[in-house]
């Protein structure tokens, strides 16, 4: 059969574009490993100045919800990956299936089956008792049955020859037409089934590369077969291998990998996400971090590893701190902001934001670690936290001396500057013939509560004066 079907919006021409699709189902949060597989195919898609579509595949309706529906469309937006044309949701598309299915029984592709599910699974355990693959006999096949309580249609499928297609990431596939029995494409109750509704959707939308993860190769020839089946152009095909946790066990959340929304609300940037989840899978040479407008010069389909990858949470971080600090400070300050509120140290000003960006942007490899951070220099002196080792060893009778000492000197530093400041720290060691290492512990220690923290005089000159002595006056006791 080479007539296209009715209502197909198809044109021969598109195959020249790329056109891919990323089909999540909503019974769940958007995980990494279908956040790999959507960057994959939106990479393509642009790399090529060609479409990328999103299409929900809502049919399972006991666990879809629109909770998911929209966490899904939230993490897509968050990583930057738009998609064309308006969404599509299969539940709304069931009679365009079935014009399909007709199409197939009108041209005898196609024909209905009375048999019951128990007979199929007589029919499977009598071929495995037989040493034979488990499958439908095709009992139904030539009996020229109509619709009917209970009937089913499916597709008649070759009796011999093979399925052939080269796979984008794994290369040449071959399947026997024996490993492949009459499947269902339209069930008894009316519904088309999973691989019917994809070829269905992937036709219409012109989708002319279908990359999606590797636990969907058995799915392609019996999909092949129904394109077939229709007339239709086949896409070509890439299936990307699942992503392992470090000991090559399946990914799990025992492993740090977590829902795309989890790593928003963690303080991950989504370029990291992005640039990370990449390069699990895919090279450039022995490039580690890219721009999102080179991975859209480079990302070509090619250099798609067939191997599974092992996913690393402190690579990942390493990734996220790289980007933070490339960050311009004016858009860290912004992106740390609900951080900081959310760690309840209020609504800070963007002048007070960017120097505690700059003192402590080296030190958090995310932006919820970053605006924890600053708890030390916002929270006024008597809520000061200390850590106890450290007032042990550096609050002794002459650390306490030094810090009585530097309260006069502060006290009088005019203008209190971080350049002012540290003068007057340096003149102080240097006068009494002191070495830095005596002062700077107990004095870090009476500014952050603890031994951490940026350069002493960027700290004295953020807290001010006040705050500053305050702070030396509560550590003197």
């Amino acid at each position: 059969m080479r007539d296209l079907p009715p209502n197909a919006s198809f044109k021969e021409s598109n195959m020249t574009q790329v056109v891919t699709r990323f089909a999540p189902s909503p019974t769940g949060h958007l995980h990494i490993g279908g956040a790999r597989t959507a960057i994959f195919c939106w990479l393509l898609a642009r790399h090529s100045g060609g479409r990328f579509h999103l299409r929900i595949e809502d049919t399972d309706l006991l666990r879809s919800k629109q909770e998911y529906t929209d966490s899904i469309l939230a993490s897509m937006r968050w990583l930057g990956l738009d998609w064309d044309g308006e969404l599509t949701y299969q539940t709304q598309r069931a009679d365009v299936y079935n014009r399909y299915v007709d199409k197939l029984l009108e041209t005898g592709h196609a024909y209905w089956c009375s048999c019951t599910p128990e007979e199929v699974e007589a029919m499977r355990e009598e071929a495995r008792q037989n040493g034979l693959k488990p499958r439908y006999n095709g009992r139904c096949r030539e009996r020229n049955l109509g619709p009917g309580e209970g009937h089913c249609v499916r597709l008649k499928a070759p009796v011999a020859g093979k399925v052939v297609f080269d796979d984008l990431v794994k290369g040449k596939i071959a399947v026997d037409v024996t490993e492949l029995d009459d499947m269902v494409i339209r069930r008894a109750d009316g519904m088309p089934t999973y691989n019917m509704a994809v070829v269905v959707d992937d036709y219409e939308m012109g989708i002319t590369h279908v990359v999606r993860g590797d636990d969907h190769v058995s799915n392609t020839p019996r999909q092949i077969l129904i394109y077939e089946a229709l007339g239709l152009p086949v896409p070509r095909f890439g299936h990307v291998p699942m992503i392992l946790g470090p000991d090559r066990q399946k990914l799990s959340k025992r492993h740090g990998a977590r829902a795309v929304i989890e790593y928003q609300q963690d303080g991950l940037l989504p370029q990291a996400l992005v640039n990370y989840l990449v390069r699990l899978g895919w090279s450039h040479g022995n490039q580690e971090l890219f721009t999102k407008e080179e991975l859209i010069e480079y990302f070509d389909g090619t250099n798609l590893n067939p191997a599974a990858a092992a996913f690393d949470p402190a690579k990942l971080e390493w990734c996220n701190a790289h980007f933070m600090r490339e960050l311009p400070l004016p858009e860290l300050a912004a992106l740390v902001a609900p951080f900081v509120e959310e760690a309840g140290l209020g609504a800070l000003p963007q002048e007070k934001l960017e120097p505690l960006c700059v003192m402590f942007r080296e030190r958090a490899n995310n932006l919820k670690a970053l605006g924890e951070a600053f708890r030390p220099l916002v929270v006024p002196a008597a809520e000061l936290s200390y850590v106890e080792k450290d007032t042990a060893k550096h609050f002794t009778d002459a650390g306490k001396a030094h810090l009585q000492a530097l309260s006069a000197v502060f006290a009088a530093c005019e203008p209190f500057t971080a350049e002012a400041l540290e003068a007057a720290l340096n003149a102080y060691v240097a006068d009494n013939g002191l070495k830095f290492k005596e002062v700077a512990p107990p004095l870090r220690t009476a500014l952050m509560g603890f031994m951490g923290g940026s350069h002493l005089n960027e700290i004295m000159a953020f807290l001010g004066k006040q705050e500053t002595l305050a702070r030396l006056q509560r550590a003197m006791g």
